[in-house]
């Protein structure tokens, strides 16, 4: 059992009986469907789901698992995703996937999310190994691309898998990959983007995680908030 697969299980034990629970999307994520699938079937457990990405629910419901909307309910019990870096003070990077809206409006309205990961997701300041994912509205990109570039970001729009068109968000969204200097904090950034005319969402994730729950060579340490 890999890393991903030990943290994943390890979150699906925080599940009790008639949660509404939130799905992440990624490798990690996948392991938590499984796995909550298996306790459905194997222990009884009643659970409902909710989604962060067609992905996700196109494979709970190939697991038996019940997913509604999220326009049913105004809160959800827990929500359990993976982060692509994360600081010590708990400030997430998300979004290297196409769904950061659908990913925070479930992080908001969790009361509790926990985040799962591996020990290479830890890092000292947002940025370190990837850019910033910031959708942007079509009809606005250059506008917004310009704004963010008055910030000081530097990239651009991300090309699609086969490299022959752009990434389109699952909302329909651009999204531009950019990177900034190491001076502005990550409070700042996200103070400046949710400001930012035309930014529909970024993947900055600040105060929402609940717990941290990281794997090592077959550890799991939990650093709750």
């Amino acid at each position: 059992m890999n890393d991903k697969q030990l943290v994943a299980i390890h979150a699906a034990k925080y599940v009790k009986d008639d949660m509404l629970v939130g799905l992440g999307t990624g490798s990690t994520a996948n392991y938590f469907i499984e796995e909550l699938a298996r306790r459905q079937a194997e222990e009884n457990l009643k659970v409902t789901t909710i989604a962060s990405s067609n992905v996700s629910m196109i494979k709970a419901q190939n697991l038996g698992l019940n997913v509604i909307s999220l326009q049913q309910v105004d809160a959800i019990d827990l929500y359990v995703d993976g982060a692509d870096e994360i600081t010590p003070d708990m400030t997430l990077l998300k979004g290297r996937g196409y769904d950061l809206v659908m990913e925070k409006l479930l992080a908001r309205a969790a009361r509790q999310f926990l985040v799962v990961a591996d020990k290479s997701k830890l890092v000292d300041r947002i940025g370190t190994n990837y850019a910033i994912p910031i959708e942007v509205m079509p009809l606005a990109w250059k506008a917004a691309k310009r704004s963010i570039e008055a910030l000081g970001g530097r990239g651009d729009l991300r090309a699609n898998a086969a490299k022959d068109g752009l990434s389109i968000s699952s909302h329909g969204s651009l999204v531009l990959d950019m990177v900034f200097d190491k001076s502005i904090t990550e409070s700042a950034l996200n103070d400046l983007l949710n400001n930012t005319p035309g930014v529909v969402e970024h993947g900055i994730f600040i105060g929402l995680s609940s717990a941290i729950l990281v794997a090592d060579d077959g550890n799991i340490e939990e650093k709750w908030n």
